[in-house]
């Protein structure tokens, strides 16, 4: 049951009807549907792994209500279950999602220097969205222990933060600071809120099923067919792919946060324009956020400060470290640390530099637009970046070097087909979109665009899009994000 689907609106709307109605206010009751929910919907997508949720959770919780007792009385107790707490995190995705990588990896290493084994992969089955609940688990744990929050005692409180069904399956990642104690308040029913999400859920989709799905047609291809595709058509694919990979994932991310706010939530932004930035670490900032920032507060920081006698090449290691780690939680394969390795690497130049402790404003022109330096900067970010996700998007390194190969061929210079050129106008149209509301939350957020000010206006707006959505929506994709 994925959130742009009939069986996701009746579920919801059950959902939405019991909550605001019987149980307007009342913030025990209120949480409790909301877990059962979250339960029934994790429990549609796999139910085999419902067991593991629960009993992730009611570990978690026992450890932050022993790191809030001990963090007083007894700090290095608290620095002991803290570390526990990391390494049963952490440990959960080695085993679900890294253990059958790590066998076939060094099995495959002691076979180059002449060594046979006989070891063997398990048949180990992933749990749906672990990578964003143990982030979640693991970042509960390193608050209460920081002093940053009280350990929950209400585990009914504790259990919807970790399985909030919006977000299990793709994220954000939310904090507990900010999520918990919005499980704490009284809801009540936000007019302007709930319509607000209801735009950006219909962005969302647009963006998933109208642009993603309909590049991802053009690019399958392209991948499926690598050594007798034309290298322009190849080269077309590499800067598609990027545009899907955003409209897919920040798609699913209005989703989910749409549906937040009809509930009353305000879930963590993921995404803020990346295409439009000027450098590769204002890139980061704008891509996955709550990926990035996870990574930062609790990897990177501690690292920088382990390697400050280091200097400036102290903090690249650490930057170059965290990114290793942000391709490999993407998937247990060898191409995704190596898409870390790149996207860390870009970084040297701007630390030697000292760009990356500037921060410039973008400068428009009379027309609305970037300067052409300006523009020419985001540009080359943008080619940086489409790079480096062809070893992302490759299942293996053989595969992204085929892809390269064939893509820098004397057929570079051919004429593209017309497939490829028609999901351009679709990226096309999305970017320019995005780039005129670039200042608000979501492209939706049109109140204040003087010829969308009669009502009449904006919901015929709002009819078209929907219209579009279902009649020029590609052919249905799973999100691209599940996987991980």
């Amino acid at each position: 049951m994925i959130i742009n689907s009939i069986q996701f609106l009746l579920f919801f709307l059950c959902v939405f009807l019991i909550y605001y109605f019987p149980l307007k206010e009342k913030v025990k009751e209120q949480n409790i549907l909301l877990l059962l929910s979250c339960y029934i919907f994790y429990g549609i997508a796999d139910w085999r792994m419902v067991p593991l949720l629960l009993l992730a959770t009611g570990v978690f919780y026992v450890l932050g209500i022993l790191i809030g007792k001990s963090n007083e009385a007894a700090s290095s107790r608290a620095s002991l279950l803290t570390t526990l707490g990391v390494c049963l995190g952490v440990g959960l995705l080695l085993y679900f999602k890294y253990l059958n990588f790590f066998i076939t990896s060094f099995s495959d290493l002691f076979s180059s220097i002449g060594l046979s084994t006989n070891w063997s992969t398990f048949n180990i089955i992933m749990p749906l969205g672990i990578s964003f609940f143990t982030f979640k688990l693991i970042s509960y744990v390193i608050e209460i222990h920081r002093q940053h929050i009280e350990p929950t005692t209400n585990m009914v409180t504790f259990a919807t933060y970790v399985a909030f069904f919006p977000t299990i399956m793709s994220g954000p990642i939310d904090r507990p600071n900010s999520f918990i104690p919005q499980l704490q308040s009284k809801r009540t029913f936000n007019y302007d809120l709930a319509v607000d999400g209801c735009r950006q859920i219909l962005w969302g989709m647009f963006k998933k099923m109208v642009i993603a799905d309909n590049i991802a047609t053009c690019v399958d291809l392209v991948w499926d067919n690598i050594l007798i595709t034309p290298g322009i058509n190849i080269f077309i694919s590499v800067l598609l792919y990027s545009v899907q990979l955003y409209a897919d994932f920040s798609g699913y991310s209005d989703m989910a946060i749409g549906v937040g706010k009809i509930l009353g939530f305000r879930i963590t932004s993921n995404f803020k324009y990346p295409f439009f930035k000027k450098n590769i670490a204002e890139f980061w900032r704008g891509w996955h956020i709550s990926l990035t920032s996870w990574l930062t507060d609790y990897v990177f920081m501690p690292l920088n400060i382990k390697f400050r006698n280091s200097g400036i090449w102290g903090t690249i290691s650490a930057i170059i470290i965290t990114f290793v780690l942000v391709g490999l939680w993407h998937g247990a394969n060898w191409t995704f640390a190596i898409f870390g390795l790149y996207s860390g690497l870009l970084y040297i130049p701007l630390m030697l530099s000292g760009s990356f402790f500037k921060k410039s404003k973008l400068e428009i022109n009379k027309y609305g637009l970037p300067t052409l330096k300006d523009a020419s900067k985001m540009f080359a970010t943008f080619i940086l970046m489409s790079f480096g996700l062809i070893i992302f998007r490759a299942e293996n390194i053989g595969q992204a070097w085929d892809f390269v190969c064939q893509m820098f061929s004397s057929s570079l210079f051919s004429i593209p087909d017309n497939r490829g050129l028609r999901r351009l106008v679709y990226a096309a149209v999305l970017l320019i979109i995005e780039w005129y509301q670039r200042d608000k939350e979501h492209a939706l957020q049109i109140e204040d665009v003087k010829f969308l000010s009669n009502s009449i206006i904006r919901w015929g707006l709002y009819l078209l899009l929907c219209f579009i959505t279902f009649m020029y929506a590609g052919t249905s994709t799973e999100f691209i994000y599940f996987r991980f």
